[in-house]
C-alpha cells in the first residue's frame, strides 16, 4: 500500500557452534569472491531515501495527485519509500518543506512573494497546474458578486492553506479586510462543504485545481452557484504579483453555469539540496507518468513540458532544469 513502506532492520540469531572448528584456508577464488562482495555491500548499495509528499485535504488535488504520485515513486525508484502528508495545503507545505519535514510539497505560486514564506533554500520540480479561486454558495442565496459577502458568514480557508492567504490578499484588494466587514470562519474544504450544507455559513472560498473533488460532490447533492471573480484577478496582480490570471470554470467542471475567477499556478517545491539525481528522476515521472496522475485526478492532464519550466518566483532545482534539457521539444 502506497505510504506504508518503511526501512525493516533484522538481526541475525544464530548461535554459536558446538565446539571450536577451524575453517580451512580459503582458495584465491574464494578471497576474490570475499573481496567483491564486501565491495558491492560498501559502495555497490543503493542509498535508501524517505519521500515525504506534503499535500492537503483527502477530498482535494493535492492529496489525489500527491498519492499517484507516491505510488509511482514507489513502482519506479525501488531504493525510495514515499510517504504522503495529510496537510492544511500549501502555506503548511512550504513551511514542511523548508525545515526538512518533507521533501515534495505541493504550493500555490502566491505563497512564495511578497514575504509570506521566505523560501531561500527551496527549488521547484516544475510547475504542475493552476489552481482557480472558488466562491461557493446555496443556489438561493442573494450573494451575486464579492461584496455581497458583507455582513455574511464565511469560510476563508483553514489555517496554513493557501486558500486562506489568496483570500487575504483578495479581501483587502476589495477593501473587506477590517475585522467584522465579513464573519470569518476558517474551515477546511470538507468542514466548508458540511457548514454550508448545514446553513451554518453563508459562503466558502476553496483554491483548487479543476475539478475539486469536495466541490463538485456538493454541487450533485446541493443546488449551489459559483461567484465570478474574475474582475479581481487584475488588483491583485497590481497589489502583490504577475501570478494572478483569470481562468473559466467551464460547465464541464461542476455541471453549473460557467464563470471566471481569479487562478495562480500551482508548483511543486524541495529542498534546494535535494540531490540532482534524485531532482531529475523525480522531474522525469512526473512527465513520464502524467497518465497514471490524470487517472488520478484530471488537473494533471495540464502536466506540460513547456510550462514546467516557468517556476517563477522559484529556481528550477538544477537536477530537474537537467532533465527538460535532455527532452527540450
Amino acid at each position: 500500500m502506497t505510504g506504508l513502506r518503511r526501512t525493516q532492520t533484522t538481526t541475525g540469531g544464530a548461535g554459536s557452534p558446538p565446539g571450536p572448528r577451524l575453517a580451512p584456508a580459503p582458495t584465491l577464488i574464494q578471497a576474490l569472491i570475499v573481496l567483491a562482495l564486501t565491495a558491492a555491500c560498501v559502495g555497490g548499495t543503493p542509498e535508501h531515501r524517505q519521500i515525504r509528499i506534503a499535500t492537503g485535504s483527502p477530498t482535494a488535488v493535492y492529496h489525489a495527485v500527491g498519492t499517484a504520485l507516491a505510488s509511482v515513486i514507489e513502482q519506479e525508484l525501488p531504493e525510495v519509500d514515499a510517504t504522503v502528508l495529510v496537510t492544511a495545503a500549501s502555506a503548511e507545505n512550504v513551511q514542511l518543506v523548508s525545515s526538512n519535514a518533507a521533501e515534495i510539497g505541493f504550493t500555490q505560486a502566491d505563497i512564495l512573494v511578497s514575504g509570506v514564506s521566505p523560501a531561500p533554500n527551496m527549488a521547484a520540480l516544475a510547475r504542475v497546474y493552476d489552481d482557480l479561486l472558488h466562491l461557493v454558495v446555496r443556489a438561493d442565496s442573494p450573494i451575486t458578486r464579492l461584496q455581497d459577502l458583507r455582513g455574511r458568514r464565511v469560510s476563508v480557508g483553514a489555517p496554513g492553506s493557501g486558500t486562506g492567504v489568496t483570500v487575504g490578499r483578495l479581501l483587502s484588494v476589495a477593501g473587506m479586510a477590517e475585522p467584522g466587514v465579513i464573519r470569518q470562519e476558517r474551515l477546511s474544504l470538507d468542514d466548508s462543504v458540511r457548514a454550508l450544507s448545514n446553513r451554518e455559513i453563508d459562503a466558502f472560498f476553496f483554491s483548487g485545481g479543476l475539478p475539486v473533488a469536495g466541490i463538485k460532490k456538493l454541487s450533485g447533492a446541493s443546488a449551489t452557484r459559483i461567484i465570478d471573480l474574475s474582475d479581481w484577478a487584475a488588483p491583485l496582480r497590481a497589489a502583490y504579483s504577475d501570478v494572478y490570471v483569470v481562468r473559466d470554470v467551464p460547465t464541464s467542471a461542476y455541471q453549473l453555469p460557467p464563470v471566471a475567477t481569479v487562478a495562480v499556478p500551482n508548483l511543486l517545491v524541495v529542498p534546494a539540496s535535494m540531490p540532482d539525481d534524485l531532482a531529475f528522476d523525480l522531474a522525469r515521472l512526473l512527465m513520464e507518468r502524467r497518465d497514471v496522475l490524470a487517472a488520478a485526478h484530471p488537473a494533471a492532464e495540464r502536466l506540460d513540458i513547456r510550462s514546467a519550466i516557468a517556476t517563477l518566483p522559484v529556481p528550477l532545482h538544477p537536477g530537474a532544469a537537467r532533465y527538460f534539457k535532455s527532452v527540450k521539444p
